[in-house]
């Protein structure tokens, strides 16, 4: 995590550092006394400590800015003055602390922006992590890769497992069981000979589900805990 400082006056940056230190010392701190240094140094910060009243280029100008070469820097004006609010919202800044402030309100700010910043990356990451996620098995002397989110069920038959895809049955020789414990929460297994993909499911009754292509078992003592679960 990358978290940045720009203002003019030494004592602040140093005093806005420290801070931010005692709470993050692992993350990397970078200081910056002028606009154009921060937007000359082609570095954008995930967090930003921004004062607006500043030498050269003030610090709602550095915003815009930076704004136009990137979306993801949360800015955190610091200043003294109370009359950029407004223009502040049109920069998307995520707070506007006003001197003084006390260390509680720094705090506060500095952990929701943390959290923010966390919320973000574990969104864009969503989908490499989806794209990770398949099934890796052989089929009849072939290596296949298969998504998770394409099998629609799976079953047993004469000791092999049975990929079931809207377009293609995939057979190979493995176990429920461990099919069972690689699949997310969008599975679930009704019966031993069955496991089935919440998403392709059209409707279901006390023995059967029926899904989007064929159709699944359900044993009657899972018969509640998988209503449950599905609902």
């Amino acid at each position: 995590m990358r978290i940045a400082v720009c203002d003019d006056e030494s004592e602040i940056r140093e005093m806005l550092a420290q801070k931010i230190e005692r709470l993050y010392p692992d993350a990397e701190l970078l200081q910056y006394q002028s606009g154009q240094e921060l937007l000359a140094s082609g570095a954008y910060p995930d967090i930003l400590f921004l004062d607006i009243r500043m030498s050269g280029k003030d610090g709602m100008e550095t915003a815009r800015e930076l704004r136009r070469k990137n979306q993801r820097t949360i800015i955190i004006f610091v200043t003294a003055l109370d009359n950029f609010v407004f223009e502040a919202f049109d920069v998307r800044a995520f707070h506007y602390l006003v001197k003084p402030f006390e260390d509680k309100k720094f705090v506060e700010v500095l952990l929701n922006a943390v959290k923010e910043f966390e919320r973000t990356e574990l969104s864009e990451a969503e989908p490499a992590r989806k794209e990770k996620s398949r099934l890796f098995i052989t089929s009849k002397g072939e290596h296949i890769t298969v998504a998770w989110e394409d099998i629609v069920y799976a079953e047993v038959f004469n000791r092999k497992v049975i990929i079931h895809t809207m377009d293609s049955d995939i057979e190979y020789y493995g176990k429920m069981k461990e099919l069972a414990q690689k699949a997310g929460d969008d599975f679930y297994r009704p019966h031993r000979a069955n496991l089935v993909n919440f998403n392709y499911i059209k409707k279901y009754d006390a023995e059967t589900i029926y899904l989007k292509r064929g159709q699944a078992l359900i044993a009657k003592q899972n018969y509640q805990d998988f209503v449950k679960s599905y609902l």
